[in-house]
């Protein structure tokens, strides 16, 4: 055998246990790789919980005193859960405090001022994502300006521009700046929302005679339902839960809606914790029901149209 074959078969032989060895280390490198994501999955799920908790515990505290006697509330120490189940701070809060009204002063608000929003941020979000115009990038970014701007800086003009209108103490004197400022975000999410749709509906429409808007009301709109329940339940949520405006804007008790009907439970002399308590869960149970109910159609309108520009 030549120095040649030689040199060869020991090539060979090292080539065959360096993959041998490359199929030994393979297992290992994957069980390692498996061990760092249960580590990393394990740390995402502490994280949650820790967060659930820490969102939970208010709020099964507001529920739990809000059903437990008045002199269980400010007991030490105090008690997790109601020994003595009432409902007193709930009749108290609709009979004697006028909770009533602040309940149907809200209803009335976010419900027209959800509509308002919702009817003029679809066209206006079609018109962004389809129609040819200029000014588009600059439009778009005085639209996010306005939706991150704080309310207490034009709250003082608003309210002597209300005063000179004659808006003040009334519903129409919330709706239009709750319009105003809740419309920008509205846009913003309808227009993401109708990238995601094929241009070829559009293109069928306009093939059957249909103008702009027949094709957003018959053909768009029954496909942009997930992006319309998004954009409205954050438009109900900011209006049903804002306090500067309404408590500038209304002075009259008759007017106030729910947040600053809260705030103004009691006298100089008591804190009625419970009815506080009652109002809160009050406040809380119909943006509750919202999120869970509709949860999976704020996350498609949220996250479609994020990749289009």
């Amino acid at each position: 055998m030549t120095r040649t074959q030689v040199s060869r078969k020991q090539a060979s032989r090292t080539q065959v246990s360096r993959e041998q060895a490359s199929r030994e280390r393979a297992p290992r490198r994957q069980n390692a790789r498996k061990r760092r994501l249960r580590r990393v999955f394990n740390l995402v799920n502490l994280g949650a919980a820790l967060m659930f908790v820490i969102t939970a515990t208010p709020l099964y505290w507001m529920v739990a005193s809000s059903l437990k006697p008045l002199g269980e509330i400010g007991a030490s120490p105090p008690t997790p859960w109601p020994t003595k189940i009432t409902g007193e701070h709930y009749e108290r809060a609709f009979s004697t405090d006028n909770f009533g009204t602040y309940v149907a002063n809200s209803v009335i608000v976010s419900l027209n001022s959800t509509a308002v929003v919702l009817a003029l941020a679809l066209f206006a979000g079609y018109a962004l994502a389809r129609l040819p115009m200029r000014g588009r990038s600059p439009l778009l970014m005085v639209l996010l300006m306005i939706s991150v701007f704080p309310p207490v800086a034009v709250i003082t003009p608003l309210y002597l521009a209300e005063r000179q209108l004659g808006l003040l103490n009334s519903h129409l004197g919330l709706i239009i700046p709750y319009v105003a400022f809740n419309l920008p975000l509205a846009i913003w999410i309808m227009r993401n929302y109708m990238l995601s749709i094929p241009s070829a509906l559009e293109d069928a429409a306009v093939v059957d005679g249909a103008g702009p808007v027949r094709t957003v009301l018959q053909i768009i709109l029954p496909v942009v339902r997930p992006g319309i329940l998004t954009a409205g339940i954050f438009t109900f949520t900011a209006t049903w839960t804002e306090f500067l405006m309404a408590l500038t804007l209304n002075a009259q008790d008759a007017y106030r809606t729910i947040p600053v009907g809260i705030s103004l439970f009691g006298t100089s002399f008591e804190v009625p914790y419970g009815t506080i308590f009652a109002g809160a869960v009050t406040a809380t149970l119909p943006v509750a029901v919202l999120v869970l109910v509709f949860r999976r159609f704020v996350v498609s309108g949220l996250t479609s149209g994020a990749v289009k520009g």
